[in-house]
């Protein structure tokens, strides 16, 4: 790594993903604990949480940053369905919720099997319009970043919600905090980080991979890497198939078989990350109170 450099090489593919005369943008610093962004390319336009400050804030590249949304619920994990509505884990109703056409806001779940979730955390939606999200106790631990309170679930687990029939089910239920979740490419494999260790280092700091089966369930759950430095939250992909997660020291990238090749180093503690922009090659970091941005030559996994 060259002095000042933001990039830390581990193995030479990771060049061929970066643009090392890239620096490092920082877009916004006004956050208590910058989360969960989502890139609106109809738009133009990049929303996040800031979960203390309960708020969603938008950044386009000609107006800067906004309020988009407060209060926000301690709104913390954002993507889009396939209808490019938004869709929120919002650690306030503990609850995930889909933002319509007209600005009203519909809760899509708030429970399982007669109990509260613990505080929704990050969420995607497959293709079949499908919405799976993580269900960590983050938002519940205190009044920070929600609303103190008790478990109600026995387990933290990941869910699969059918927008269209209601039904829901437990995937997995055997995480100490399952946080980020991203899909491969082509929806076979789904990523879940366990950031078990942000609370107590004897618990997991990795992220698992898991085999997509019939689109509804998860097989062959094993660990697919794990965190150096701090823990995974949030996790993206790309098109060649690599993985990018949140850490402490900035966005690490593995290959698909779980190999670290390389890091972009960020001053803060990086919480969530998406790719976004017109050609899904830039890099948009949510790092504890700011927005960065670099561009890379990685193109994101993203839809719509």
């Amino acid at each position: 790594m060259a002095e000042g450099s933001i990039y830390e090489i581990h193995d030479p593919r990771f060049r061929q993903l970066i643009v090392p005369s890239a620096g490092l943008d920082e877009l916004y610093s006004g956050c208590r604990w910058a989360e969960g962004p989502v890139w609106f390319n109809d738009a133009k336009q990049l929303l996040w949480s800031d979960i203390p400050n309960e708020r969603i804030l938008r950044w386009t590249p000609e107006g800067g940053v906004s309020v988009y949304r407060q209060p926000s619920n301690f709104a913390n994990g954002l993507t889009r369905d396939r209808q490019g509505q938004l869709v929120a884990c919002e650690h306030g109703t503990r609850s995930v919720t889909r933002t319509e056409p007209d600005g009203s806001i519909t809760v899509l779940s708030d429970g399982f099997e007669g109990a509260r979730h613990n505080s929704p955390n990050d969420v995607v939606v497959k293709s079949d319009g499908t919405v799976w999200f993580t269900d960590p106790t983050y938002g519940i631990l205190s009044d920070y970043e929600g609303y103190r309170a008790d478990p109600e679930q026995p387990t933290r687990n990941v869910y699969r919600l059918d927008p269209a029939t209601g039904e829901i089910t437990a995937v997995v239920t055997d995480f100490a905090q399952p946080n980020g979740l991203v899909f491969s490419q082509d929806e076979t494999v789904l990523y879940v980080a366990d950031s078990g260790a942000s609370h107590d280092d004897s618990l997991p700091r990795h992220i698992r991979a898991f085999d997509v089966k019939d689109g509804k369930r998860l097989a062959n759950g094993r660990v697919f890497c794990v965190i150096d430095n701090g823990i995974p939250d949030g996790i993206r992909t790309d098109t060649n198939g690599n993985l990018w997660s949140s850490a402490a020291d900035g966005v690490h990238c593995f290959d698909s078989t779980g190999e670290l090749i390389g890091k972009i180093l960020v001053p803060q503690t990086v919480a969530n990350l998406t790719f976004g922009g017109p050609k899904r090659n830039r890099l948009f970091i949510a790092a504890t109170r700011s927005l960065y941005s670099v561009y890379v030559t990685a193109t994101g996994v993203q839809v719509p």
